[in-house]
This record gives C-alpha cells, structure tokens and sequence, in this order.
C-alpha cells in the first residue's frame, strides 16, 4: 500500500485522510499542520499517521496531499522540493478547485506525477461529508502518471471522479462559486431584505426556505429556463424598476445586486419563452 502525507489537514484533508485510510487505499504516515494542537486533533480524526508541526520531521512517502490554503500551494511544494522529498516515483496533488496542477511545477521538475483533487461539496460538517462521501462528484487534472494513482484512489472511497483540464479550471470553479457560496450571500441578502420589511427573523426564514429549496428542485427537475417565475418572467419591467429603487433606498449594495441579476434574468426568460412557443 502506498504511503500518503498530508500538509495541510484542514477539513478537507482530515476527510480525504480518513477515508483513504477507512477503505485502506493509502497508509496515512504523516500529518503536518501549523501547530501541533491542530495535528493532533487532525491525527485523531484520521485514526492514523504521526502528528507534525516541523518541517524537519517530514519523511520521503509515495503520495504527498497538499491540503493547503491557494496560496500556499506552490511555496509548500517548493519547499518539499527543496528538502529532497519529491522524486520521480512520487505522487503530489492538491485539493484547490480554482488552482491547476501547474502550480506544482517544482515537484514536476523533481519528477514528480501531479495532479489537482477537488471535491464538489460543502465540508462544514466533516464529520456528516467523511461517513456519506460515497457519490460526491470529484474533478481531477493532472498529468496521465498521477491519474493513474487517483482516479482509482478516488473511485475506491466512493467518489464520483469527472476529468477536466488545467485551462478551465478556474472557470470550472466559478460554477462551484455561484451555486454554492454565493448562493448563500442570496439568501442572506433575501432574509435581510424580508427583516427589513417588519418580517421577524424565524418567519422570514420560514418563507424564504420553501421558495428556495422548490425553486432549486426545479431548475434540476425541469432546467433553469422552466423553473422562472415572478415579474421578469411575467414581463412586468415596471414592477422591476420600482423595485429595484426601493430595494437601493434601503441598502446600496443590494440594489445593486439586485440590478446586477435584472439582466440575465431577461435573457433566461428569453429562453423560456422561446422554449414554450
């Protein structure tokens, strides 16, 4: 079995981490974090490997999971480089959805296989993700050596894998971006505006929760052209603007935002209009 070290457990990596080690797909050997309290809890979580807060400690292993924040990516790799950890028999990939393989570029000149692992989901409970990962969508880009390691790797714990390029993935994770954090700024943005209008807080999200979720279920049920409603797609572009002054009056940011979602929501009841013809 090859041996894995992760830098970097967040919650992504402690999920990773303990489910490769759980379905036996990797031997955990070593988990550096930045403080040694965050190791052991991280250790703990896994069930496996020796927690590390130093970078001296750090052995060769066959697979290296950089589960860093984007920025940091490319200086940790440099620095496993330069320490003589990577060679051509090692595997390094890292767990960004915005950043490609090609900021391991340091491990590729040590000949190293890399690769980029994103899991299309929300990790705030790591918990729930690491006991119901069977079936999360995960996107991989990399060189062909890497995915021969990963794609299975990913395969046995569950994972749905889907291959993507390192040129689009950027514009890959702005899709992840809308339908999830800024979906969330949506519905923040909808119960201020409720609680704005007199709406306590538990009733403005007891309204707001069925027009989200049945508005989500429809646009995966019947596409997103079907699923509109309300006075754009009624023509109502009075009603809009009235709106969209009143919304500004009361806070500039959403008035813009509002104004800013006017346009591509004409052009989707464009087509739902042309789609019922």
């Amino acid at each position: 079995m090859k041996t894995l070290a992760i830098v970097g457990a967040g919650k992504v990596g402690q999920v990773f981490g303990r489910c490769f080690q759980q379905q036996a797909v990797f031997s955990v050997t070593q988990i550096l974090n930045r403080t040694s309290a965050s190791a052991q809890a991280a250790r703990a979580f896994i069930g496996a490997g020796a927690a590390l807060a130093n970078w001296q400690e750090l052995v060769a292993a066959d697979v290296w999971m950089l589960a860093v924040g984007d920025d940091h990516i490319s200086e940790v790799c440099n620095a496993l480089s330069e320490r003589g950890l990577i060679n051509e028999h090692t595997t390094v990939f890292h767990c960004s959805g915005s950043k490609a393989s090609t900021e391991l570029a340091a491990a590729a000149s040590s000949g190293a296989a890399v690769a980029s692992v994103h899991p299309v989901r929300s990790f705030a409970d790591p918990q729930a993700v690491a006991d119901h990962f069977a079936g999360t969508i995960c996107s991989l880009e990399g060189d062909r050596r890497a995915l021969a390691v990963l794609l299975p790797a990913m395969q046995a714990i569950g994972a749905q894998t889907v291959e993507i390029s390192a040129e689009s993935k950027l514009l890959y994770h702005a899709g992840s971006v809308f339908a999830s954090n800024y979906l969330v700024s949506l519905m923040d943005v909808a119960l201020r505006t409720y609680e704005s209008a007199g709406i306590p807080p538990e009733l403005a999200r007891a309204m707001a929760a069925p027009l989200a979720r049945q508005s989500l279920e429809n646009v995966f049920k019947l596409g997103a052209p079907a699923a509109l409603t309300g006075p754009i797609a009624r023509g109502d572009m009075a009603t809009v603007s009235k709106q969209q002054e009143v919304v500004a009056q009361w806070d500039h940011a959403a008035g813009d935002l509002y104004q800013a979602f006017v346009a591509p929501t004409v052009e989707l009841a464009t087509r739902k209009h042309h789609s019922e013809k």
